[in-house]
């Protein structure tokens, strides 16, 4: 610190700015030849100088973590100072100057005295660029040391009076502190074990990089596989439904049985064969009894009837395996009873009225009963028609028999 004065000598930095320039020749000849750059400053009450406040005298601001001039205590806090303008003014104390170019005469505490580094540089490149060092040179044996020398405890005027008294033990040999040195740990420096390590890295990188290579071949192949399954699939599946559809069109719209279905169709039909079979002398006893309401003469013709019918079924003991057959069959001859059935009904009414001339009013009466008794003449046919159909079947067997 240099105590002047004089206003004239300070008056060249009035309305400079932190930053500026200014040569030592005005302060005097002591600091002829010499240029000092402002670098800040302090006013006289202590507030300090901030660069970017373009004015020369004090100002309040808020400040927030990150600003120069304040610390903040609490994260997110924010305060408000009192910090003087970055132009230099009469009302500052103090002004801080760097000393950019030295002059012939030194300046007594500054330039006289030399203040070694007390550390050396710890970055590799660095060590080279101070030394002039090559790649080649091994940067380890450049590192600056320094040297620690051990405290020895001072004993004290008092203690010494009372350490007197009694005979200090001697210091073993071998336990005397020696001084020593230190040396930073070199930032930045490749030695043989950081380039196996570098390897190894990269090794792994590139271990990582066929493996997932290998797997995504592998998944994909495996999703192709899949794909294709579900293709052929599907293939097969509108494959079927084809066939069934050109099947259905052949047969005439028809869905034709499955194997399985027609196996099953094959196991009841000896079941339902013999189930009718049974019922048959039931069924007779009450066809007797119905034709009683009417004349006798429809009656003799209805049984002429059945056994004129009997012969057909007879025929169709071949085609009995496929049941499917004889369906359509059978329903061929029940449209050949209906008209056979009305005959005579024409025929009844002409006889009643020869014989009875008497009850010609009558007559109508006595034809619409038959009719009534007719309709369920003709829907018993139907289901006589089986029955006769299998009447037969045991004529034969004891036919066979008797043969």
């Amino acid at each position: 610190m240099v105590e002047i004065e004089d206003e004239a000598k300070l008056r060249p930095f009035f309305d400079k700015r932190i930053s500026h320039e200014v040569e030592g020749d005005v302060l005097g000849d002591d600091f002829k030849g010499y240029v000092f750059k402002i670098s800040g400053g302090n006013d006289k009450q202590g507030f300090p100088m901030l660069q970017g406040v373009l004015t020369n005298a004090r100002v309040r601001l808020l400040f927030t973590q990150g600003m120069k001039c304040y610390r903040p205590r609490k994260r997110g806090e924010r305060k408000r100072k009192s910090v003087r303008g970055c132009v230099v003014s009469s009302e500052l104390s103090v002004l801080n100057l760097v000393v950019i170019k030295k002059g012939p005469a030194e300046i007594p505490g500054l330039t006289d005295t030399v203040k070694p580094r007390r550390l050396g540089p710890k970055r590799a490149s660095r060590i080279r660029k101070l030394f002039n060092l090559s790649k080649t040179d091994d940067v380890r044996q450049y590192v600056i040391r320094r040297q620690i020398v051990p405290k020895v405890k001072e004993v004290k005027e008092g203690e010494e009076g009372e350490k007197s008294e009694k005979p200090a033990p001697a210091a073993p040999a071998g336990k005397v502190k020696k001084p020593y040195t230190k040396a930073p740990k070199i930032q930045r420096l490749v030695t043989p074990q950081r380039l196996q390590r570098k390897r190894h890295r990269i090794a792994i990188k590139k271990q990582r990089y066929t493996k997932s290579r290998a797997e995504a071949e592998e998944y994909n192949k495996l999703l192709s596989q899949r794909m294709k399954e579900k293709r052929a699939a599907r293939e097969q599946k509108i494959a079927k439904k084809r066939s069934l559809s050109r099947v259905q069109s052949q047969s005439g719209g028809a869905p034709q049985p499955q194997p399985q279905a027609q196996a099953q169709a094959q196991a009841k039909a000896p079941a339902q064969a013999a189930a009718p079979a049974q019922a048959a002398p039931k069924a007779d006893k009450p066809k007797a009894a119905a034709p009683a309401k009417g004349a006798e003469k429809p009656k003799d013709k209805k049984e002429k009837a059945a056994p004129a019918a009997a012969p057909a079924p007879a025929k169709k003991e071949e085609p009995k395996k496929a049941a499917p057959e004889k369906k359509p069959e059978a329903k061929k001859p029940e449209a050949k009873k209906q008209p056979e059935a009305k005959k005579p009904e024409a025929a009844k009414k002409p006889e009643a009225a020869k014989k009875a001339p008497e009850a010609a009013k009558k007559a109508p009466e006595a034809a619409k009963k038959p009719e009534a008794a007719k309709k369920p003449e003709a829907k018993k046919p139907e289901a006589k028609k089986p029955e006769a159909a299998k009447k037969p079947e045991p004529a034969t067997k004891d036919a066979g028999k008797k043969k």
